[in-house]
């Protein structure tokens, strides 16, 4: 294949690409090996203070204005369409059509997000009146919007290296409040995450917004993530990727001397419960898509549905099923190295603690789906059972019966998501399991799979900690965009003080 984009392997700040003297290079999948510049605390500073300075201006641009530019990086991003599908499936060994598709995801919350700042509806603006006669005092004039918080720092995640990354869903949400922002790069996909950046910069070019409301700083050390958290001017972070590295990101916001919201999603075993009408009528369809669900994109998603939770009557049943399902599967490859040593490493604490009804062997940065089983019991007993393991592996967890089910589901940690498959005679037991379910997750689902995270008004991905770090914000959806807004109220404003969205 011809390679129709090369690297500069440099960063951007505010406007200009620059180099540094120390290197790292990528490990792709396939394809060639580019070498990028690493990012440094110097780097960080110049990168964050050019935002502080824009904000003055982008922070007071029009909604208008800064809808145009977030159609506008859009745009730029679907002119380097090939090119961005090529460098990807390099790096990532993604299949050229879920970039295509991931791709679409980004550019279509892009327009999302400059839709919902046109239709103003997210500003939450309130006006009470003033009361002069009232007794025994008088009312003043108040009047609320919401307002941009100011520079934020975004991590680009390891496993979406469109929609969660450079100009992913942090991004998109930030720019659309109004907030400059700081990107650090993911160092598994250096080379995707460069050519965003160009088609930002370009959308900045084109659109005449401040230089640094935007810059990109490769990374590939723990300096420059801490050095941008840590950053006195950074107001909020946000960030996807593993519970450890997302913990201690937190940690560092919080110990600011002025602390700062970490919008950290950390990672779910998004529990399925498998409900007994289901089970006895269409166990082996539930069997089927569950195991599809478990192994699409080698399970590198968020929302995998690593945990799925029978009774104990039909279990063996099941899950004859599900590794009758997936003993030809073929092998997957993996994002990163790290990703499937970490995998190898996971299937290996759960082997010592679980039975095994399918058990592969994954070899180098490849993946192999493996399947385990437990009891409830034994899973309770065991806080292990209930980490994460990126990848596709599967733990069934067989009840005794409806009020073990229910213990089980009041023990679970923060979820993204949870699902019931369930059919109308199993109403009853799904009316006691939502008030737990519905504290438990941010999302709870019928009769589907959590993969595939719907980019819309309603949608939530987040849930209560260690899903992510803020129960009360999503990093999908539109209304992600509240993470990046604070309220302000006025009292007896002079209308020529006031913000133009909040004039009569």
């Amino acid at each position: 294949m011809v390679m129709t984009y090369s690297p500069q392997g440099k960063h951007l700040i505010a406007g200009e690409w620059i180099a540094t003297d120390a290197k790292f290079t990528s490990s792709p999948a396939h394809g060639p090996v580019h070498e990028f510049s690493s990012g440094n605390v110097d780097l960080v500073d110049r990168a964050v203070k050019a935002a502080e300075e824009a904000f003055w201006t982008y922070g007071a641009a029009s909604r208008q204005d800064r809808a145009a530019f977030l159609d506008a990086i859009a745009d730029e991003i679907e002119a380097r369409a090939d090119a961005i599908t090529e460098i990807g499936a390099q790096e990532t060994g993604l299949p050229a059509a879920r970039l295509q598709g991931e791709r679409g995801r980004t550019t279509g919350q892009l327009r999302l997000f400059a839709q919902h700042v046109r239709d103003g509806e997210y500003l939450d603006r309130r006006h009470d009146k003033a009361l002069p006669d009232r007794q025994p005092l008088p009312r003043p004039d108040l009047r609320l919007i919401q307002r941009p918080i100011g520079p934020v720092a975004v991590f680009g995640a390891s496993n979406f290296p469109l929609a969660f990354s450079t100009a992913g869903g942090d991004t998109a949400s930030a720019l659309a409040a109004g907030c400059p922002v700081v990107v650090k790069g993911h160092p598994a996909h250096p080379g995707t995450g460069e050519i965003i950046a160009e088609a930002i910069f370009a959308a900045i070019t084109r659109t005449g917004v401040p230089a640094g409301v935007f810059s990109f700083i490769h990374g590939d050390s723990h300096e420059v993530g801490k050095a941008l958290v840590e950053h006195p001017l950074i107001k909020a972070v946000g960030f996807t990727g593993s519970l450890r590295g997302g913990r201690a990101l937190y940690d560092l916001c919080a110990a600011r001397p002025e602390p700062i919201p970490f919008f950290g999603e950390l990672g779910s075993i998004n529990p399925v419960f498998v409900l007994p009408a289901a089970l006895a009528a269409r166990g082996k369809q539930i069997a089927e898509g569950w195991t599809a669900s478990l192994t699409m994109g080698a399970g590198q998603f968020c929302t995998n549905p690593g945990m799925l939770v029978i009774s104990e009557e039909g279990a063996d049943e099941f899950t004859a099923t599900a590794s009758a399902a997936l003993k030809e599967a073929a092998e997957q490859v993996m994002l990163t190295d790290g990703i499937a040593h970490a995998y190898r490493d996971g299937t290996d604490r759960i082997a010592g603690a679980a039975r095994p009804v399918l058990a592969n062997d994954s070899r180098g940065r490849n993946a192999l789906p493996n399947i385990y089983q437990t009891s409830a019991a034994d899973f309770m007993a065991n806080h292990a059972l209930g980490e994460e393991v990126f990848g596709p592996l599967g733990l069934v967890v067989t009840v005794s019966g409806e009020d073990q089910m229910l213990e089980l589901a009041r023990s679970l940690e923060g979820q993204l998501t949870v699902t019931l498959q369930m059919d109308e005679p199993d109403t009853p037991t799904a009316r006691r399991l939502m008030p737990i379910l519905e504290r438990k997750a941010g999302r709870v689902l019928a009769n589907g799979w959590p993969t595939g995270v719907e980019v819309a008004d309603a949608m939530v991905h987040g849930g209560p900690y260690p899903a992510s770090t803020n129960f009360g914000a999503t990093s999908v959806g539109t209304m992600a965009i509240r993470r990046f807004l604070r309220p302000v109220s006025y009292q007896n404003m002079p209308a020529a003080l006031l913000p133009d969205d909040l004039r009569d």
